[in-house]
């Protein structure tokens, strides 16, 4: 017999998954380096794993949505990204996209 808090976990992971992007999205307007996200995204309530942060920050960067810089003024190198103009352009799309969807989940779950 399945477990039910096995299962949720299992199935908030997959949710997770989609909602990490747009959570990460909305923190680059000004630039961040990837491990200061970490903490921002987890107060906001956003738990994200730095071994997911850094190859969704990469495949971001590569996708043309994030643009990065390396600081090396400080004792250790850091590598800072912000959202591209076109990333601006995906991450406002995707907040209206967002925004439609928690009102249909919203109708779906109230008739249910």
């Amino acid at each position: 017999m399945a477990d039910v808090n096995e299962t949720i976990n299992g199935l908030l992971s997959e949710l997770r998954r989609g909602t990490i992007i747009i959570g990460v999205l909305s923190q680059l307007s000004e630039p961040q380096y990837g491990y200061s996200l970490v903490p921002i995204l987890e107060e906001k309530g956003v738990a994200v794993d730095p071994g997911t942060l850094y190859p969704l920050l990469r495949r971001l960067e590569k996708q043309e949505l994030l643009e990065s810089t390396w600081d090396t003024n400080e004792a250790r190198p850091r590598k800072y990204y912000v959202l591209s103009p076109f990333g601006r352009e995906v991450y406002a799309g995707l907040r209206r996209e967002w925004r439609k969807l928690v009102v249909s989940m919203e109708g779906i779950m109230e008739e249910g």
